[in-house]
């Protein structure tokens, strides 16, 4: 007959083993979804840790070195930048792979990494190192366990590269805020013509294509609304979307408070945008007049912009001057507004001629409207700069208005 102070004790010893095996369950799965840095932190100060017998350790140990060599998650980095090609860049991409606990979340936490700058037209083949320094990134809404970082172009040397228009942003404070309205139309690959376009022809003149419901008139609705969900999955902030005047042709729009950021935006999602047109065969044409000199709409980026003065003046006379500041301008603007604009901005479908200077209050034939809120609100609010094309460059774009508008003393 067993005596009960030896049940008990069996209890006892029962009860300790069950409690090890809990402590090593918690200590591997903590491992498993918190990271090794947690588990050392439990082990150094929690008692009932230390207390576990060697063999426990020894299996905490081992399982360390083999989750560390096999099992670690892994997560990927997709580094996105800009070359060097002239007069329009684009976008070129790759991806790093590193473990979960060397990438804690954080912007500081993304190292540095380089390319071939010889294969991008942004370096010699003799000195082909350029550097890719990260200045922003998103959970990528398209990959599981992915980020999309947006960099920097710098020279081995860690100075600009000279095809670096981030670089060029005087905004440190991010006083000025940004609201860009990108267009572009999507393109089918096999005919050359904006998806909507029967082969061999055209289809119906402009009218009913504009924020246009319906097989009829809206075509490429899939994509869009992909691009839509991944856009806002991907945490950046889309202010809407719509169908634009000619058929095929589409709109996001992106706004940030920072002149930076909302480049890094509008470049992220062009870059989401690009992929999931991969996806279904179809093209992004980001050209400004891609139908030529026909009787369809080119595509603009029209640049959306405020500071705390245009904010809060209470001044006709404010944006007047701001807006004169723009006129002897003309030319250092249109330099970085995006190639061929000279075949957009004829003074026709909604434009201003690329030649001439002019604002107006609801002008949207003008050069820089003012939007009808601004004056109904006792003259604060932003301007629209209406020139800058669909291919522009975001941040040089932003660099060119800023540098503008500081010129105008108060």
């Amino acid at each position: 007959m067993v005596k009960p102070e030896n049940l008990d004790t069996n209890k006892k010893i029962s009860s300790k083993k069950i409690t090890k095996v809990k402590i090593f369950i918690f200590a591997f799965f903590t491992y498993l979804y918190f990271s090794k840095k947690i588990l050392i932190i439990l082990i150094n100060h929690f008692k009932f840790v230390r207390k576990l017998n060697f063999s426990i350790n020894l299996l905490i140990t081992y399982y360390f070195l083999i989750l560390k060599q096999g099992m670690m998650a892994l997560i990927k980095l997709e580094y996105i930048w800009l070359d060097g090609y002239k007069p329009t860049q684009s976008l070129r991409s790759k991806t790093k792979i590193v473990n979960s606990d060397e990438f804690d979340g954080t912007l500081k936490d993304l190292p540095m990494w380089s390319f071939d700058g010889s294969s991008t037209e942004q370096a010699p083949g003799g000195s082909s190192d350029c550097l890719l320094k990260p200045v922003y990134f998103v959970k990528d809404p398209l990959r599981r366990d992915a980020y999309l970082v947006m960099c920097e172009v710098l020279n081995a040397d860690g100075t600009a590269h000279a095809s670096n228009g981030r670089a060029l942003i005087e905004d440190d404070d991010n006083d000025f805020w940004f609201g860009f309205e990108q267009e572009y139309f999507l393109w089918n690959t096999a005919t050359n013509k904006p998806v909507g376009f029967p082969e061999g022809g055209f289809p119906g003149p402009q009218g009913p294509y504009y924020c246009s419901v319906g097989a009829y008139n809206a075509f490429g609705r899939n994509i869009v609304e992909e691009h839509l969900d991944a856009i806002i999955d991907a945490g950046i902030n889309v202010e809407g979307i719509n169908a634009e005047v000619a058929t095929g042709q589409w709109e996001f729009q992106i706004f940030a408070k920072g002149a930076k950021e909302a480049g890094d935006q509008v470049w992220v999602a062009r870059y989401l945008l690009e992929r999931i047109g991969e996806k279904y065969g179809v093209a992004i044409n980001w050209h400004c007049k891609p139908l030529g000199a026909l009787d369809w709409n080119g595509s603009g980026m029209h640049a959306n912009f405020s500071n705390t003065t245009l904010r809060t003046c209470g001044s006709k006379e404010t944006f007047e001057k701001i807006c004169e500041a723009f006129r002897p301008l003309v030319k250092e603007h249109i330099e970085v507004y995006g190639a061929d604009n000279h075949l957009r901005l004829t003074g026709k479908h909604e434009t201003a001629s690329i030649h001439d200077f002019s604002y107006g209050v609801s002008d949207r034939g003008a050069s820089i409207r003012i939007p009808v809120m601004v004056p109904a609100k006792g003259w604060k609010g932003y301007l629209e700069d209406r020139r800058p094309n669909s291919a522009a460059d975001p941040y040089k774009v932003a660099a060119r208005i800023i540098k503008t508008v500081k010129s105008v003393k108060a």
